[in-house]
């Protein structure tokens, strides 16, 4: 690996954080304070990101995106971590790249109004009883003629009170394995509106301020087969071919984060006295800054390389569970530290640093627990022995 960055990547990181310092800064104590995200405020944000070529800036550049390899699309995202999560994500939107498996028609309906802003989309995988156990679902979607009948509950769905249309995961049958039988799933595009299907509001959640989730019912909800994206029960391919890299999106965020937290940390330690000196001259606060910093970049490191590899077609899915157990855990330890290093005054929401620390714990469960990245870690390193 090179780790100079190009001409390109220093430019977009350049643009993206100052971006992220004049747009979305100004506005994070408000988003916190009220829980609520204007829709005014979002698309004069989302105006000023498709200006400057922000916007959907994870797509290629056929279809109207920045075209950003992996590695350097990554370094974007670190940017714009460092913000108010429901700025940045909802404001300067990345839509879901499951978007590039529809066909032509889907493409026109679906995934073009939301790179030009026109359109939001959101996942719905998630259900009350199956959560890291995608199989175990129980919402079905029947077939009846030429259409499919969905039932059931999706909870935990990002942002769906205002996305357009949702992209839904059901159970559409079942095929036995050496393990048991084993549920076959198939995706669905679902538009806001459709008879039979209802957003409601989801649980108040004490990480990022401002960005909702929902509750999806399904109640024989009448869809066309138009609406499958992919193949019918070919849902878990589907979203193995297109969502792999989520998981480094949200490693990347992560160190955008734990970047800015550090910086508040060193600033302060190099500032603040007690008993006659700089408080970074001391041991207990100069180890803590070097571990954070250590901490950091082994996350960083490792992201870069799963991004890299991603790129060259050798990542594996034992490179991206890594990069993502390290990055959210590597948040933790940090938003911690540097509280413990402002005291009384790190848990005030003057800073940001308290917001970084409520955030970083979802961080560990959404996208794949760590107990589930851990799992895929291990699992690829006995696999080959047999065990």
């Amino acid at each position: 690996m090179d780790f100079a960055l190009t001409q390109e990547q220093q430019m977009i990181i350049d643009t993206t954080r100052s971006f992220v310092e004049t747009e979305l800064y100004p506005h994070e104590m408000e988003i916190e304070r009220s829980g609520h995200l204007p829709m005014e405020l979002i698309r004069e944000i989302q105006a000023k990101a498709i200006d400057a070529g922000l916007y959907a800036a994870n797509m290629p550049e056929e279809v109207g995106g920045a075209g950003l390899d992996t590695l350097t699309w990554l370094m974007y995202e670190r940017e714009l971590g460092r913000a108010n999560y429901a700025l940045h994500w909802t404001c300067v939107a990345r839509p879901s790249n499951i978007l590039l498996a529809g066909t032509d028609a889907q493409k026109e309906q679906y995934l073009y109004p939301c790179i030009r802003g026109e359109k939001w989309d959101c996942l719905a995988m998630t259900e009350p009883n199956a959560g890291s156990d995608l199989r175990g679902m129980s919402a079905t979607a029947r077939e009846d003629g030429d259409d499919f009948i969905l039932n059931g509950t999706k909870h935990f769905i990002s942002h769906a009170d205002i996305a357009d249309f949702s992209i839904v995961f059901m159970a559409t049958g079942e095929e036995d394995t050496p393990r048991g039988p084993k549920k076959l799933i198939t995706a669905f595009f679902v538009d806001k509106g459709t008879p039979g299907f209802t957003v409601r509001e989801g649980y108040r959640n004490v990480s990022h301020r401002g960005y909702t989730n929902a509750v999806l019912e399904f109640d024989d909800c009448r869809l066309p087969k138009s609406a499958v994206l992919g193949e019918v029960h070919q849902g878990f391919q589907v979203a193995n071919d297109w969502l792999g890299a989520t998981r480094l999106q949200v490693a990347a965020t992560c160190l955008g984060r734990a970047e800015r937290a550090l910086e508040h940390a060193v600033s302060y330690a190099a500032e603040r006295k007690q008993f006659g000196q700089q408080i970074g001259k001391f041991q207990g606060i100069s180890f803590k800054l070097a571990d954070m910093a250590a901490e950091l970049r082994a996350a960083e490191l490792l992201t870069w390389a799963a991004g890299w590899k991603f790129d060259q077609g050798t990542v594996s899915e034992s490179d991206m569970s890594m990069a993502k157990l390290k990055a959210t855990e590597m948040l933790g330890f940090v938003a911690d530290e540097a509280i413990q290093i402002h005291g009384g005054m790190g848990l005030m929401d003057e800073l940001p640093l308290e917001r970084i620390w409520r955030d970083a714990r979802v961080e560990r469960i959404w996208e794949g627990t760590s107990e589930i990245q851990r799992h895929i870690i291990s699992r690829e390193l006995l696999r080959p022995l047999g065990a």
